[in-house]
């Protein structure tokens, strides 16, 4: 599947309109969705990052850059297009975290086979070409490197919402339009917002055609533990959010 059409510049001011709330959010650790479900998961599945070189796709603020130098990286590079999260990266940089305004879908700017660990944490539904991204990346991983993705669950994508009783209890989460790979429009933290949506074979189809092997596929749910802490997290137990692809380079 090709990239979808869309305007970068459009894009990109979304997520500068966006940037206080969420670096903010990201500063105060109000998230239930990362913070209580998805940095377990993606942590797990990057393993012992002791001393590693890391990549990390659509950083942000560098939230989870700043989590994988804690567990022992040896050097982690935060890429994003958005230049106030890109400052806020740098306010909090520890020395083995680095920050470059940047594109995922051409890192040309980058050598080949020097990473051995990339990550994408919820980057990928983002982006107008998935695809390009993949290749991208397989090219800077070393053989053997890994590539953990979060990325919204296709199901979720394609309409997200629930439908209700009169009486506003959720029934199901409603799902249409699948097939139907496109953009999708969101409000997030008072901004209207771009996400693409793809069906699942789309994704795994792109991950094996720039060639990775795909070692494992997580859905994570919230344990009871989590809903203690993170009682929001509840519809988690009825249906996935979020998906994690953990991708080998061989």
């Amino acid at each position: 599947m090709k990239g979808i059409i869309v305007n970068q510049d459009n894009l990109n001011q979304e997520w500068v309109d966006l940037a206080p709330a969420w670096i903010k959010e990201a500063r105060q650790g109000e998230n239930p969705n990362r913070e209580g479900l998805l940095d377990n998961p993606m942590l797990e599945a990057c393993g012992n990052v002791e001393g590693l070189r890391v990549l990390d796709c659509g950083c942000g603020e560098g939230r989870f850059c700043r989590l994988l130098t804690n567990q022992g990286a040896e050097y982690v590079l935060g890429v994003d297009l958005c230049k106030p999260m890109i400052d806020a990266a740098e306010e909090m940089q520890s020395g083995g975290d680095e920050y470059r305004i940047a594109d995922v879908q051409n890192m040309n700017y980058l050598e080949s086979q020097t990473f051995d660990l990339a990550v994408s944490y919820l980057n990928q539904c983002d982006l107008p070409d998935f695809n390009a991204n993949n290749k991208e990346v397989f090219r800077v991983l070393k053989p053997g490197g890994k590539f953990i993705i979060a990325n919204l669950h296709p199901m979720r994508s394609a309409t997200g919402g629930w439908h209700r009783s009169d009486e506003g209890e959720k029934l199901h989460a409603m799902l249409d339009r699948y097939f139907e790979e496109n953009e999708r429009r969101w409000m997030m933290m008072g901004v209207e917002f771009t996400n693409f949506h793809r069906s699942l074979a789309t994704y795994v189809r792109g991950f094996l055609k720039a060639g990775f092997c795909l070692d494992d596929i997580i859905e994570p749910t919230a344990t009871q533990e989590q809903l203690k802490r993170y009682p929001q997290l509840e519809d988690e137990l009825r249906v996935p959010n979020f998906i994690v692809y953990v991708l080998k380079k061989p």
